[in-house]
């Protein structure tokens, strides 16, 4: 087992851990294969999301970086960050008074700016003047992450409507009844896959000339869920080779965002 390192700001609490344990823990913590603490590993993890440091900056107290990335390429398998993101969402809105599901979400996308390692993967967004890789979320009407794609710049979000709104039916259990989005998302075809799974499209579109920066109703609460997003490094370009990494990142970025907010270490 790792020794006593020095604590981040990155780090999980006593209170946070005790939450996480039973979502992080594949294998029992005294098995044989288990050189590292499970903790220090998921901390470390952690901290290359906030701080965006490359693997082999890594901070010398933390695991090796090659046993942090094998398990957290582990977790990012067996769609852990996933699920603790989507049980943690459920906990808030229950605590905020709601039902633990949505009947509404917001969609849109996000183009990240390629990097060497994102390689044949980035495409060029034409109305962001960007090559890179583009991030399709959905979010609740709190911004809460439901559901995420990743794909090249290029790919139009109208096209992502069918496998979202699926996703999205998944995860709720089929209460999403609206989806709110931009004018990238009009025509049929976007609104029949939407449809399909049981979800009208509302475009939010300005009611006139536009000057400026301008808050839409719905629209703003998707932009404050990427500006969240941006505060974590290694999100802020796309610099994963793998888009299952990439798109592992987001969902643990967000559990990250999420955590705190059950206010464990007040209790």
């Amino acid at each position: 087992m790792s020794k006593t390192r020095k604590s981040y700001p990155s780090d999980a609490s006593d209170a946070e851990w005790e939450f996480l344990i039973p979502y992080l823990t594949l294998m029992r913590e005294d098995a044989p294969q288990r050189e590292y603490s499970l903790r220090d590993v998921f901390d470390a993890v952690r901290y290359v999301v906030k701080t965006g440091c490359q693997w082999d900056f890594l901070p010398h107290d933390f695991p090796p970086w090659s046993a942090v990335y094998q398990q957290a390429r582990r977790w990012i398998a067996a769609g852990v960050f996933e699920d603790i993101t989507h049980d943690l969402r459920m906990i808030l809105r229950i605590v905020d008074g709601r039902e633990a599901q949505p009947t509404g979400t917001i969609l849109d996308g996000r183009t990240l700016q390629s990097t060497p390692e994102s390689g044949t993967r980035a495409g060029y967004d034409g109305a962001k003047k960007k090559k890179g890789s583009k991030v399709h979320v959905a979010v609740d009407t709190l911004g809460n992450l439901l559901a995420l794609k990743v794909t090249a710049a290029n790919e139009q979000e109208r096209a992502q409507v069918a496998e979202l709104t699926a996703k999205l039916q998944e995860v709720t259990g089929g209460t999403v009844e609206i989806a709110f989005v931009d004018q990238g998302y009009t025509g049929e075809a976007a609104a029949d896959q939407a449809k399909v799974n049981g979800i009208t499209l509302e475009v939010v579109k300005h009611t006139e000339a536009k000057k400026g920066f301008v808050l839409l109703p719905r629209r703003w609460v998707v932009e404050r869920t990427f500006g969240w997003l941006g505060r974590f490094r290694r999100l802020a370009r796309d610099y994963e080779r793998l888009t299952e990494t990439l798109a592992g990142w987001h969902w643990l970025a967000f559990l990250t965002l999420l955590l705190p907010r059950l206010g464990l270490n007040s209790a």
